[in-house]
């Protein structure tokens, strides 16, 4: 039986306006120097030699005219301006396409899967960006799972077309927060239809720079502050969260100092925020602890899954409702920092939700 599964890794390449290339093992061995301090122990992890690294540094300040790392004898190496500028570059294009290479790749291992119809039964999931759901194909064994990230309002118009079995759905913990998302989405929601599979919990909140702007504490100390913002695209599930809670505090949409550049996952603004290019962001902990940022929480979601009970079948219901139960994931879901299990696998309605007892 064929039970593999492929993966794709791409490899960045950085070109000049003259068609002069970076290597891709140039940003790795940047990111060891960063994190060794030693051009020598820099070269070793990287898998290149000692040479060759030298080589590779400077071709790289002969081409862009600056250095890209700075030693001084007893001092070790430690990057320069611009090798900190191009490493968090590299950084923040993994984070910005990451998911949609995800998606790419889970649309791919479904049409394999259709070719090879009859192998193993298929769940197609379209979700919010999230460091739990991403889990779910590395420890699903009954059913393949082909998911793909999308923003709440095109997972759940997808799913009432019939484009996929289940989608994310993530509300407030606070339940006069919840009612207020839950509103948002009120025209693609059916009650008589749709069931939530609780899953897990996740903290969200600001993000800064460690031993930076530690008085920013609030919404209100972010306002007063002009800090520079960077924000979730404008149909992301998180983006729409930040604007209610924005309300909550009675503060309008543009009284905080947003960049006009937008991200569409959490570690993008995490990304974003520790290259030095936005002085706060907004998402969940597990991205600003992966960048070694600051976090201050201001909510707690759930994060569920939503089916129609009219159309997915109940054998499938059963490997998803049991993945989610599964000890396995459950305790990797637990090392992934602000995400708790939230008694996986319970089936449970919009009425409840709204009532606050989900």
């Amino acid at each position: 039986m064929h039970n593999k599964k492929l993966n794709i890794s791409p490899a960045w390449v950085f070109r000049t306006d003259t068609d002069e290339l970076f290597e891709p093992v140039l940003f790795r061995l940047l990111e060891s120097i960063r994190d060794t301090g030693k051009l020598t122990m820099a070269a070793t992890a990287t898998g290149i030699s000692y040479r060759h690294a030298w080589n590779l540094l400077n071709r790289g300040a002969d081409i862009l005219g600056l250095p890209l790392v700075v030693m001084r004898k007893g001092h070790g190496s430690e990057l320069s301006d611009l090798g900190e500028k191009l490493l968090w570059a590299e950084h923040r294009v993994k984070a910005r396409l990451g998911p949609q290479i995800d998606s790419m790749t889970a649309e791919l291992n479904d049409q394999i899967q259709q070719l090879l119809a009859g192998t193993q039964p298929t769940l197609r999931l379209h979700a919010s960006h999230g460091y739990a759901v991403a889990l779910l194909p590395e420890f699903s064994k009954q059913v393949s799972i082909n998911l793909q990230y999308r923003n709440p309002e095109e997972a759940l118009s997808a799913l009432n077309r019939g484009e996929c079995d289940a989608a994310s759905f993530h509300v407030p913990t606070c339940p006069a927060l919840a009612q207020q998302v839950i509103g948002h989405y009120q025209k693609h929601l059916n009650n008589t239809h749709h069931r939530l599979i609780r899953f897990v919990t996740r903290r969200e909140g600001l993000m800064t720079r460690i031993g930076e702007h530690d008085t920013i504490r609030t919404l209100q100390d972010l306002s007063a502050s002009g800090l520079s913002f960077i924000s979730r695209d404008r149909h992301s599930g998180t983006r729409i969260l930040f604007n209610f809670l924005l309300k909550q505090q009675g503060l309008a949409e543009d009284s905080v100092n947003r960049t006009s550049q937008q991200e569409f996952t959490h570690t993008a603004i995490a990304a974003f925020v520790a290259s030095g290019m936005a002085e706060v962001g907004f998402g969940v902990q597990a991205a600003a602890e992966q960048f070694n940022l600051n976090f201050t929480e201001l909510a707690s979601e759930h994060y569920m899954l939503i089916y129609r009970q009219d159309r997915l079948p109940p054998a499938t219901l059963g490997h998803l409702t049991e993945l989610l139960k599964s000890p396995t994931l459950i305790d990797r879901i637990t090392r992934v920092p602000g995400y708790e299990p939230d008694f996986p696998g319970e089936i449970t309605t919009l009425d409840a939700l709204t009532a606050g007892e989900a």
